[in-house]
């Protein structure tokens, strides 16, 4: 699998070493995507628009209550569980070919995705890549690649 993220991952501040207060989310927050369902068939080059609602996108790095900026998880077991998933909620996410950052506040991607099946979620990070007391997540969806 190949992602163009090149751009995101210059941004992408590394993740914190030790576990720091975590940042409140609105209790009505919720993140999405905007033109992908479950269960979609589409063609590689995969264009994904990040929706949310009740908070706002800031930059990774610039602490402004109610903000965040998005995460796409892709091919990998629901933000939390796994192996590595409670440290996820509590040390922040890594930047790897599983977890492409949007630490510039950009609010859509395009990545190329092997034929096949996929699974994308999308989480909302504070300014330290860390997800939010309250996690902002979507739901995971399935999409098929031809």
């Amino acid at each position: 699998m190949k992602v163009l993220f090149a751009a995101a991952a210059a941004l992408c501040l590394a993740a914190p070493l030790e576990a720091q207060e975590l940042t409140p989310s609105h209790p009505d927050a919720k993140v999405y995507f905007v033109n992908l369902m479950d269960g979609d068939t589409v063609t590689s080059p995969v264009t994904v628009i990040f929706g949310l609602s009740s908070m706002g996108v800031s930059p990774a790095g610039l602490e402004k209550e109610n903000t965040g900026h998005h995460h796409l998880l892709i091919d990998r077991p629901a933000i939390g569980k796994g192996e590595d998933g409670a440290d996820e909620l509590l040390y922040g996410l890594p930047a790897d070919e599983h977890h492409v950052h949007f630490g510039g506040g950009q609010t859509e991607t395009v990545i190329e995705l092997s034929p096949g099946r996929h699974t994308l979620q999308l989480v909302l990070g504070d300014a330290s890549h860390v997800p939010h007391e309250t996690p902002v997540v979507s739901q995971v969806i399935t999409i098929n690649v031809e």
